[in-house]
């Protein structure tokens, strides 16, 4: 129930026309959208603001502001008497308090951060207990668009009084040495006092192909903390890495007299990580760049409730893009993010705050620092450290301490927190301002310090001071809007239009950005360079520069990849420098209804040395990558082009100078048809699993109509339900939920979701208004 409610914490209060939901739950994504939900009068100095100006959907115009009330009956069996119960939450936003059977159990403002409250004492075995949670969302709270309410997952958790104590174990590897690994497991036990005096710990390592490899067994007097230690030995050990990510498992049981009181699992990884001023980055001993992005915690339509299937299918987008590193900007991300990361290879820098004391928005979290940074810090550290996809702890992004006298000491007191709780990875931040952190001195407090939108001063930072090591922690903040494409092709700078689109010739950029060709020469230029992490890698709710000021604009321009998971052209770019596989990709598109005559610039972007362009079969020269060309050394351009209709066709050259391989991009037709791509024809009936399904307004020869804007209308048989439709359109007030979309250059999204328990077909169709509809089949199976 949205408002703030009285009396709702008492189990006897009557709920009856509250609004049912499933957690995770963000109640704000449902919207509707409205520029008054997030108007503000702010100075942005982030973006070189220097007086209030009046923003609006910078929190993506969504009603994520307020308070609301969530309550739960449970019932809770006799048989747990003498059990012990908490409440384990991954996330609250914001400004939680809980409370159970009408007493409150706890509270945590931040609502990014896990944390767990015990109800033992609050709850009533055999009868029905009440969980309630008040949520607060402040006013002016986020730069981005936050999320609402129970939007992580929320478990009750059954014990005995003798338990491995929350996030109780901390594993690392101090020693590896070919083929062998010492391991130390560190294991923190939870003892109601005055129930068990002795135990006996036990933990197994498990390989992973699911045998057991070493165990050590601990006789343990329990003493008031409750901490032991274990090494084991490994042999034969298979390294994680990003190409073969080999996981282990510790699973440690607490016994007494010969029963088990408790058993905990603890998936981690054998990795070298080691970071080198002049080599740069090395996993297990092979240098390895960082083709990183920054990523929000929102997953697009879904907002920003936890959807595994959504985080899955981000990351495997990414990874097809050559990506191997996420920065959690700016804040500590869903478990699901890290178990997935882990399980498919890719290295996370796993970020703490936005703000420090320093305010950036009116109920930032400078508003809580004193109080709660190190409570915070300890809690993403205790929760995270055993992943082996983390490797570096950031403490801070663009912080304002960056330019004051007392920077360098806030800064060593949380690099000293990480130092403590986890002394195996560094420690780093993100830098917007490196002249006043170098003049500070905050800059030498991390360990790694991190540079945003600074390639051009690399080899001078690293000329001053050799030891340093360092990386693009932010760069590019190049925008485009999929298929949006204007004339003439100049590199831009905050440039804005009626259309409230941004050109997808990938030119153009905020004063703080620029092109991805200049970091890419930076990288290339300087091999001491850890990596970079793009700013960002898909579009995120709110922020919707350049378009600060205008309405409607109600989500970022800045991803690689659009908010539905469709590739921007800039995907393709990324993709020939980052990845494996060659790459030839023209833009424009080929209609242009109208241009016949004008200048239509053509661009490639290629692994390909050269590559040689035809119009309707006419040559229109050769092209070959020139190093000395600000653009010209990461794609190949024919800036002349005259626009006629046809057939637009580009040959990638191998080094003979003979044809390799080929891309056609033609002029389509009138929309003839729609058809159904889904993602996955078969998901879980656990009313969670997810098939997104890309909606393609195609015209008779089955090519993607590039002008098309159709609304689709869907329609769903089976055991299975509309979770969310969305098109890339980062100017469309149109809800994401609904049974209808407008195709946006051709594409549309349907996410299907199955539900829980319902096993069967679901039959998806869609149909618009003079085209020929389109049905697929998706199975929902129990497992």
């Amino acid at each position: 129930m949205r408002g703030d409610v009285p009396g709702a914490a008492e189990p006897g209060f009557d709920d009856s026309d509250w609004q049912s939901v499933r957690v995770p739950h963000d109640w704000a994504i449902s919207g509707p959208f409205d520029r008054e939900h997030d108007l503000q009068v702010a100075t942005i100095w982030e973006d070189g603001e220097r007086k209030p100006a009046e923003h609006c959907g910078r929190t993506g115009g969504l009603p994520h502001v307020g308070v609301a009330w969530y309550r739960r009956a449970l019932d809770i069996p006799a048989a747990l008497a003498g059990k012990r119960l908490f409440l384990e939450f991954d996330g609250v936003m914001s400004h939680s308090t809980v409370y159970v059977n009408g007493t409150e159990v706890g509270s945590w403002p931040f609502g990014y951060a896990s944390f767990e409250f015990e109800i033992t004492g609050c709850v009533d075995p055999g009868g029905t207990n009440v969980i309630a949670v008040r949520v607060d969302n402040k006013p002016c709270a986020s730069r981005w668009y936050p999320g609402a309410g129970m939007y992580r997952h929320v478990r009750l958790k059954v014990v005995e009084p003798v338990h491995v104590a929350h996030w109780g174990t901390y594993i690392t590897a101090p020693r590896i040495e070919g083929d062998m690994a010492l391991v130390r497991v560190a294991t923190e036990l939870g003892n109601q006092p005055g129930a068990v005096a002795e135990c006996v710990l036990r933990t197994e390592i498990v390989a992973p192909d699911g045998q057991v490899v070493a165990t050590d067994e601990t006789d343990i007097v329990l003493g008031e903390d409750g901490r032991a230690s274990q090494e084991l030995q490994v042999e034969d050990v298979q390294r994680w890495d990003v190409d073969s990510p080999q996981l282990y498992c510790a699973v440690t049981t607490v016994s007494v007299g010969g029963t088990v009181l408790d058993r905990y699992e603890t998936p981690f990884g054998f990795r070298e990580c080691r970071f080198d001023a002049k080599e740069g980055f090395l996993l297990n001993g092979r240098s390895l760049k960082l083709n990183g992005v920054c990523m929000h915690h929102d997953v697009g339509a879904l907002g920003a409730a936890i959807a595994p299937r959504a985080i899955e299918r981000q990351i495997e987008i990414l990874k097809s893009m050559g990506c191997n590193a996420i920065r959690t900007s700016h804040n500590p991300p869903a478990p699901e993010l890290l178990d997935l990361c882990d399980r498919m290879g890719v290295l996370v820098i796993d970020e703490a705050f936005d703000e420090w004391t320093v305010a950036k928005v009116d109920s930032g979290y400078h508003t809580l620092y004193d109080e709660w940074a190190e409570k915070d810090l300890c809690a993403m550290i205790h929760r995270d450290r055993n992943h082996p996809c983390v490797i570096m702890w950031s403490i801070g992004n663009e912080i304002g301490e960056q330019g004051r006298s007392d920077g360098a000491d806030v800064a060593r007191f949380l690099t000293d927190i990480c130092h403590r709780e986890d002394p195996t990875r560094p420690v780093t931040a993100g830098f917007n301002n490196p002249a006043g952190a170098i003049k500070n001195g905050l800059a030498d407090v991390v360990d790694v310090p991190g540079w945003n939108y600074k390639c051009q001063l690399y080899k001078q930072y690293h000329d001053e001071r050799p030891d340093w090591i360092q990386y693009g922690s932010e760069t590019e903040s190049c925008v485009s809007s999929r298929g949006e494409y204007y004339f003439p092709v100049e590199e831009e700078r905050n440039r804005t239009r009626e259309t409230m689109h941004v050109t997808s010739y990938d030119v153009s950029a905020p004063g703080w950005g620029y092109s991805p060709d200049y970091e890419f020469a930076a990288q290339d230029d300087c091999p001491f360079i850890l990596g970079e992490f793009v700013w960002t890698g898909f579009d995120y709710l709110g922020e919707p520069t350049p378009y600060k000021f205008e309405w409607p604009s109600r989500s970022s321009y800045f991803g690689i990849v659009d908010l539905c998971g469709f590739p921007k052209d800039r995907f393709y770019l990324y993709q020939s420098k980052w990845g494996d596989q060659p790459v030839l990709h023209l833009l424009p598109h080929w209609t242009w209804p109208g241009r016949e005559g004008e200048v239509t610039p053509v661009h490639c972007y290629t692994n390909f040395e050269s590559a040689e362009l035809f119009l309707n079969g006419r040559s229109l020269g050769t092209r070959r990558k020139d190093a000395s060309a600000s653009m010209g050394r990461y794609r190949l351009m024919w800036d002349d082009v005259v626009y006629e209709p046809g057939e637009l066709r580009v040959v990638g050259l191998g080094a003979d100078g003979r044809p390799v391989a080929e891309t056609v991009v033609r002029t389509t037709g009138a929309p003839v048809r729609i058809e159904l791509v889904p993602d996955r024809t078969e998901i879980n009936a656990d009313g969670i699993d997810l098939s997104y399904i890309t909606v393609r307004v195609v015209d008779e020869c089955g090519d993607v109509c590039p002008v098309a804007d159709d609304m689709v209308c869907f329609a769903v048989d089976g055991p299975g339900e509309i979770a969310a439709v969305d098109n890339g359109d980062q100017t469309s007030l149109d809800p994401f939920q609904a049974d209808h979309r407008k195709a946006f250059h051709g594409l549309c999204l349907l996410i299907l979701r199955s539900v829980d328990g319902a096993a069967g077909e679901i039959r998806v169709t869609a149909e618009a208004d003079g085209l020929i509809p389109a049905a697929t089949t998706v199975v929902a199976t129990e497992r």
